[in-house]
């Protein structure tokens, strides 16, 4: 079961990893965006990372909802309100649960998929962090309906969020800072879908082994 100090050690490996990649982020946001991407996410999930420590975070929810309302409150561009919202949505579908089992993991990423759609207007192929966070979504459904274990369903998560990922690099982009540049897009692999991937990948590392099916 996925409780409060296991979404926390998430969300603070999620924040290592965007500190490790912020050069990566950077460097890809510069070629068809702002050149702000990693910044922004690195200074937004630190900050979150600070005040896990500051308040009552017993739940998954109350984790949730303290990263969404930092990034929001701390970050500029459009990963703030992004990253943001999917949190606050993965949050208010968790509620007051003291831990969440599978499904319920499942649900609430799902709900921070959503999020992301409401907010930002993306579909598949728009060249956005949904490329990445989509399939992983559908990836780690679909195990858990088969019955596999946490673990594995998340190692499936994971690698369709990275082939997700490597898929925006020939896509022409249709939203955000990116679109502006036209066919110049192309060939460019999208920073939102590279940090999405990160996320992904920091839940597999971080609760594998925590959430019964």
């Amino acid at each position: 079961m996925v409780d409060g100090e296991a979404i926390r050690s998430w969300l603070s490996l999620f924040a290592t990893e965007v500190a490790r990649n912020r050069d990566l982020l950077t460097q890809l946001d510069s070629a068809i965006g702002d050149a702000d991407h990693g910044a922004n996410l690195d200074r937004g999930t630190s900050a979150a990372v600070s005040a896990f420590g500051t308040a009552d975070h017993s739940s998954p929810g109350s984790v949730l909802k303290t990263m969404g309302m930092t990034l929001v409150g701390t970050v500029g561009g459009a990963s703030g309100p992004l990253y943001g919202t999917l949190f606050l949505r993965m949050a208010g579908c968790a509620g007051d649960a003291e831990r969440l089992d599978a499904p319920a993991f499942a649900a609430a990423l799902r709900a921070g998929l959503d999020g992301v759609v409401a907010r930002g207007r993306a579909q598949a192929g728009d060249k956005t962090m949904y490329d990445a966070l989509s399939p992983a979504c559908d990836a780690l459904d679909d195990a858990l309906a088969a019955g596999r274990d946490i673990g594995d369903a998340l190692s499936l998560a994971t690698a369709a969020a990275d082939a997700g990922r490597d898929a925006t690099i020939p896509m022409l982009a249709r939203k955000g800072r990116a679109s502006y540049l036209g066919e110049r897009s192309v060939g460019h692999q999208d920073p939102g879908a590279t940090s999405a991937a990160l996320l992904v990948a920091a839940a597999a590392q971080a609760l594998s082994g925590q959430v019964s099916a």
